[in-house]
């Protein structure tokens, strides 16, 4: 299971991100965090587990453990991988409330990532959110 959500969360990448005066230097930050993803296993890369709308292959998974949802996620970009590190700390371990109530828009901008990304890497950072979002609007 990830780390991220729980030993990483939201505020610790903030954090970490602010540290760094380049986005050269952000996106190293953001590929090495996608670098402690653990891959997911090649039974779990299927169809159903496609996030559709990314420009790379994106696979994402969910289970519920109680209350809380646990997300486990991996891609074929290194860079996606990255930005799904950074989603994952928002959302990992969260109950589905928390997950619905959780500012996105706010965290990006706090990030300062959307600029700083093409249209159709912002566009699968938006399809990764809606599907977990959708998972938890489910749950």
């Amino acid at each position: 299971m990830s780390q991220f959500g729980t030993d990483i969360t939201s505020e610790d990448i903030i954090d970490s991100l602010s540290f760094f005066d380049s986005w050269e230097d952000r996106y190293k930050y953001i590929i090495d965090l996608g670098k402690e993803l653990p891959p997911l296993e090649t039974d779990q890369r299927t169809d159903e587990n496609i996030v559709r709308g990314c420009q790379s292959q994106v696979w994402l998974v969910s289970k519920r453990e109680g209350d809380r949802l646990y997300f486990d996620a991996d891609s074929d970009a290194f860079i996606v991988k990255g930005l799904l590190a950074v989603v994952l700390a928002a959302y990992n371990g969260k109950t589905p409330e928390q997950i619905l109530a959780f500012d996105v828009d706010g965290y990006f901008e706090e990030l300062n990532l959307m600029k700083h990304l093409s249209v159709t890497r912002g566009n699968g950072l938006r399809a990764m959110v809606t599907r977990i979002q959708g998972t938890a609007s489910a749950a």
